[in-house]
């Protein structure tokens, strides 16, 4: 069994025993850390491991960042302003990945999780699995995210993180980032 898969393994172990033995100021937020070099290897699994917990009587629901960063991007009401900038100025990458960020990291990817945590809130089988971080890079990182929306995480929620881990609570994100340890959550693996 590969390294992943074990991971995975406890990562679930980890899971039940939050939902057990969970104490009044834990929220359920747990990080599956695998160096960058694995995101293919965890997009390849991800669906068996979507399976894995729905067998195990899990309700799975997913998050993509990629996805939601493409229709926040792909609806935003600076468009078509953008598509005639990059025209004119196609190498000018620094400017365009900072009107891209500003897009991104003005809160609506964070409303988007948010509304899907508060949709998910009762159902005690829930699970969520936040996946596609990599697409923060070069916006943002989860840390972010996940410090504002502090109080709101009432189900199981899973970030599959690409990184490398300094420390017990310390992660690189993508390997080359520089640490951070403001993270409230659980880390297995990396």
């Amino acid at each position: 069994m590969s390294s992943l898969d074990n991971d995975f393994n406890e990562l679930i172990e980890r899971i039940r025993h939050g939902r057990e033995f969970g104490h009044a100021s834990f929220e359920p937020i747990f990080y599956l850390v695998f160096h960058p070099e694995q995101i293919l290897d965890v997009k390849r699994r991800q669906f068996a491991w979507e399976k894995r917990l729905a067998n195990d009587g899990w309700e799975v629901h997913s998050f993509s960042i990629a996805n939601e960063i493409a229709d926040i991007l792909a609806k935003a009401p600076m468009r078509k302003i953008w598509l005639v900038a990059d025209q004119k100025a196609p190498l000018a990458w620094d400017k365009t990945n900072g009107s891209l960020a500003n897009s991104v990291a003005g809160g609506a990817l964070q409303k988007r999780l948010e509304a899907k945590l508060e949709a998910l809130e009762g159902k005690p089988k829930a699970i969520l699995l936040v996946t596609d971080l990599e697409a923060l890079h070069p916006y943002m990182r989860i840390g972010v995210i996940e410090g504002q929306l502090q109080g709101k995480f009432h189900v199981p929620t899973v970030f599959l993180y690409p990184g490398v881990r300094t420390g017990k609570t310390r992660l690189r994100f993508l390997g080359f980032y520089p640490e951070d340890g403001n993270y409230r959550s659980v880390h297995v693996g990396g």
